[in-house]
């Protein structure tokens, strides 16, 4: 099972930078979308079953033009668990889960911190996250949780360790993200690549891109039952429609 997150930074700009001929070059058989930033009927539905894509899943913030996460899958899943219950992870479309039979695999979007208000929004959603999760694997031990978490873990992980008092990479971040590890699940790539440091966002300011200064914000985590299954983990910054780039996580059926 190949899997690959995006976080496209809005699926229609993506579009319109070759992200459908992408999308069928790189060819995996899930991949988890976040900030569509557009709602299902925007949308050109053909454009991604042409592609192969027969099953494709949206769930769009409350708020148009806004966050929001999609699925597309090859095969059909047995089950689609749109958001979490919880109103107010659920509003702003952060969350779409799949369910095949050995395999659940998870869209998710943690939210930026960008200003008081919202980096107390984050810490909220990073304790109710938490928590959901921890029932969830109860039921579903074999769990992929991809997305954008808008963390970065380790200083190997973005291009300027210095940077503490930034949201992203503040202490109080970066320990929920190793107790989330901690909970059970595995980071996929530091997993395969303890040494490497690659980065999967760049700001458009300053060539940060061209410069490779960057964020490892993007994580495919793997539930602790799937360790020995975790054959392949990787970053794709060849891909350029957005200002993240795709991570792929291979997964033995």
């Amino acid at each position: 099972m190949k899997i690959i997150s995006y976080n496209v930074n809005g699926i229609r700009a993506a579009i319109n930078k070759g992200f459908i001929d992408w999308l069928q070059s790189a060819n995996p058989d899930v991949i988890c979308l976040q900030e569509i930033k557009a709602m299902e009927e925007q949308l050109d539905l053909d454009l991604f079953k042409d592609a192969g894509y027969h099953y494709n899943y949206w769930f769009s913030a409350q708020k148009k033009g806004y966050s929001g996460v999609a699925v597309l899958c090859k095969t059909k899943p047995n089950h689609v668990e749109y958001g979490t219950g919880i109103e107010s992870m659920d509003f702003e479309g952060r969350n779409l889960r799949v369910d095949y039979d050995n395999l659940s695999i998870m869209s998710m979007y943690l939210p930026s911190g960008t200003n008081a208000a919202r980096l107390e929004h984050k810490f909220d959603y990073m304790d109710l996250i938490q928590k959901y999760l921890n029932k969830l694997t109860e039921t579903l031990p074999n769990l992929v949780v991809c997305g954008d978490y808008n963390i970065c873990h380790e200083e190997i992980d973005i291009h300027n360790p210095k940077m503490k008092g930034v949201s992203g990479f503040l202490p109080e971040e970066r320990d929920w993200l190793g107790d989330f590890i901690d909970s059970g699940f595995i980071d996929s790539f530091r997993h395969l690549n303890p040494e490497r440091q690659e980065y999967s966002w760049w700001s458009y300011r300053a060539n940060a891109r061209a410069n490779n200064k960057g964020w490892r914000l993007d994580y495919a985590m793997v539930s602790q039952p799937l360790q020995q299954k975790i054959k392949r983990a990787v970053i794709l910054p060849e891909a350029k429609h957005s200002d993240h780039c795709p991570i792929l996580v291979e997964i033995e059926s």
